[in-house]
């Protein structure tokens, strides 16, 4: 028997052993093409936790970004760190800004041919380098990635900062962006491949079974629903709708508009973990405290002044990730244009107003999905029957008057109003006089007796 009949058995044996075990192995994937923002964030959170339930061995991400919210690139970081699976980025042609921090975080980086990696640095909404601050926390946190898998921190700390000096990869003063053959070298990236089918096949995985995420149609619809233009219309909805109500108290259907904008402005926004609850709370005490303004305080003051800024600003700060106003991980400039798209939404809802309001309440199709804002005798309404006849009648009243209330005579209920300031339930009136269908009443034991 010659070596080869020797070791082939041992070598099938082997190669059936290892291709069982890729067999046995269970991939799930997810995509994130896309900004780093609150929807890619929900989307990878939704994946991994079915990639758990499922029993997956391993987390395969395909990432093709430019970037986007720090905050959210770094619970999506945090949730790659913290994984019980191994996890896989594949860089399917960019991973800049926060998409090289969540590279980073897994376990190994592939990147398609043409593919770059890197350029992280924190800017504005514009493109401006924003100040050191910004920079040193997000070196911070790129370091301590790159140190968590076993890479080299100061490449990690390059993408960041143009004054690391790597001679070989960058030249001095300029940010580091690697390209698939220069990541290869800086020990920053596991392969370059052509493929899904080229990655499985360096990664051993060869023959394992794939569960791909699919997107549901409850998240495409709070994807459009956080969009910053149908947001900003959600806005216009809210105002609007709070605008007729206050205007025509009773509405019904104006209330209901502003209840639904609200509802769909606040609830995908919660759902992605960006509004909280005390900022739909500062929300509606601004909307309480306008009806005061409006019912309740006579003119226009301190809290009506004060139900504008807290509208303002429970809609605004929802649209921004924050632990309770520390804005620190957002992408700056992101409040600044929250800000600009309600105070935008607010003013154009008051413009449309004033200019079609008046016009739009009178409208047929709007009287037909409101109550009548005139009731005329002339068609047959009246506000009560006649009660000129129950002028010194006495009756009981059957609530507390202070000064209004109900009283019964004759068995028949009626609206009175106390002259006295005050009566109790129970005590015996007497009807003095009768004034635009409504009754004023006495004590009966202040009734005047008539003299002999």
């Amino acid at each position: 028997m010659n070596k080869f009949t020797k070791s082939f058995p041992a070598f099938l044996f082997t190669f059936f052993l290892l291709f069982s075990q890729a067999w046995a192995q269970k991939v799930y994937k997810v995509d994130i093409k896309e900004d780093i923002g609150p929807n890619a964030w929900r989307t990878m959170k939704r994946a991994h936790d079915r990639a758990v339930t499922e029993k997956a061995d391993v987390f395969l991400m395909e990432l093709n970004t430019f970037g986007g919210a720090v905050n959210f690139a770094d619970s999506i970081r945090s949730a790659l760190l913290g994984s019980s699976m191994r996890t896989i980025v594949y860089v399917n042609n960019n991973a800049a800004s926060a998409g090289a921090l969540i590279s980073l975080a897994a376990d190994d980086i592939y990147m398609h041919k043409g593919a770059s990696l890197g350029a992280a640095s924190v800017v504005n909404q514009s493109g401006d380098i924003m100040p050191e601050k910004y920079q040193s926390y997000m070196r911070g946190l790129m370091r301590a990635t790159a140190e968590a898998k076993g890479r080299d921190p100061k490449i990690a700390e390059a993408f960041v900062d143009p004054e690391v000096s790597i001679p070989a990869l960058k030249p001095d003063g300029k940010l580091l962006t690697l390209t698939a053959s220069e990541a290869i070298k800086a020990g920053v990236v596991d392969a370059e491949v052509g493929g899904l089918d080229g990655l499985f096949q360096h990664a051993g995985l060869a023959g394992a079974g794939v569960v791909q995420h699919e997107i549901t149609f409850v998240d495409q619809i709070i994807a459009f629903l956080i969009n910053p233009m149908v947001s900003g219309l959600l806005i216009l909805g809210i105002i609007g709708g709070i605008y007729f109500e206050l205007q025509t108290p009773g509405i019904g259907f104006a209330l209901v508009v502003a209840a639904v904008c609200a509802t769909l402005f606040f609830a995908p926004l919660y759902l992605q973990g960006v509004a909280d609850h005390w900022e739909i709370a500062v929300f509606l005490v601004g909307v309480v405290l306008l009806v005061l303004e409006v019912f309740v305080i006579p003119g226009f003051g301190v809290a009506g002044i004060l139900g504008i800024i807290c509208v303002l600003c429970g809609l605004a700060f929802s649209m921004v990730e924050n632990d309770f106003l520390d804005f620190k991980l957002t992408r700056p400039g992101l409040l600044m244009n929250s800000f600009l798209i309600v105070t935008g939404a607010m003013v154009l809802a008051v413009v449309l107003m004033v200019l079609f309001g008046r016009n739009l309440l009178k409208s047929r199709a709007f009287r037909r999905l409101v109550l009548a804002d005139e009731q005329q005798s002339a068609v047959g309404y009246t506000s009560s029957p006649q009660k000129a006849n129950l002028i010194h009648k006495s009756g009981i009243a059957k609530t507390v008057l202070r000064p209004g209330g109900k009283i019964e005579i004759d068995g028949v209920w009626y609206d009175a109003v106390a002259l006295d300031g005050f009566i109790d339930a129970g005590e015996e009136v007497y009807v003095e006089k009768h004034e635009n269908y409504n009754l004023f009443v006495r004590k009966l034991s202040d009734k005047p007796k008539l003299q002999p």
